[in-house]
């Protein structure tokens, strides 16, 4: 276990690396108590092989659930666990996890979310596009080849004629699906000075919204692939952001973003 602390931007962490870095891309999976979802998910990220094609990294936000217990991620390919242990919420684990990504030298990282909605199979056409020169590829359920199952219609209508809207009039360059953390990001998008990720501005979901902007903003190519994003079609929908609290911590952020608040 190394200990990493003090550092200028990034949240202290402890980091449990059980293989050495083995790809040109890692993936970071940002968690908390995820629980039999993640290891669903890295159940078809073995099944798919996608640690043989980038190097897995789990995120952890400090899950008390059991679900990164050390041989269970080991049987299940996972590179390396982060663990936070420091204030904030996806934006820090993300912070935490691209530091990493930088130490180790990796070419580029793909995000996913932990909760078995997103379709990490696709995992090889993100990095096809980041060895092609894009510094962004936004997963998207709303183009051709994509596929949104059982998503709540509250959701779906926030999305598409809210949030969407307002980033790709920020950006510059339309998107359509600008809530899904399903991502790839080039390490020079990452570590341009004009970009600047490591701040502590970004504690919450300040992050994933600055980053769908950044990169077209200063130049950088930017494009869409079609993934999957499925919802379970009964119970409790997997999701960190509570129905009014939550999504008016995102309006927020969105409009926040809209006026250029977190640009450097």
């Amino acid at each position: 276990m190394t200990r990493y602390e003090n550092l200028k931007g990034v949240p202290n962490f402890n980091c449990f690396e059980y293989t050495e870095k083995k790809h040109d891309y890692c993936v970071l999976i940002p968690i908390i108590n995820e629980g039999e979802r993640i290891k669903r998910e890295l159940k078809r990220a073995v099944a798919h092989g996608v640690h043989e094609v980038a190097d897995i990294i789990i995120c952890d936000g400090g899950s008390s659930d059991g679900c990164t217990e050390e041989n269970g991620l080991r049987a299940l390919h996972v590179n390396t666990l982060l663990v936070k242990d420091d204030i904030g919420k996806q934006g820090a684990q993300l912070r935490m996890g691209f530091h990493f990504a930088v130490k180790r030298g990796y070419k580029g990282v793909i995000t996913i979310d932990g909760n078995d909605k997103d379709s990490i199979e696709d995992v090889p056409k993100f990095i096809e596009n980041l060895e092609e020169g894009y510094d962004l590829i936004q997963g998207s359920r709303f183009i051709k080849g994509g596929v949104a199952e059982n998503t709540p219609f509250t959701r779906l209508v926030a999305v598409r004629f809210i949030h969407a809207p307002v980033i790709s009039l920020t950006a510059g360059q339309w998107f359509t699906d600008t809530t899904n953390a399903y991502r790839g990001y080039s390490m020079r998008y990452l570590t341009d000075e004009r970009v600047q990720v490591f701040r502590d501005i970004f504690m919450t979901y300040e992050l994933l919204a600055y980053l769908s902007v950044r990169a077209t903003q200063i130049g950088m190519k930017a494009c869409e692939i079609p993934v999957r994003r499925s919802y379970p079609k009964t119970g409790k929908t997997p999701t960190k952001i509570s129905f009014f609290k939550g999504n008016s911590e995102l309006m927020k952020i969105l409009f926040a973003n809209l006026f250029r608040k977190y640009n450097p």
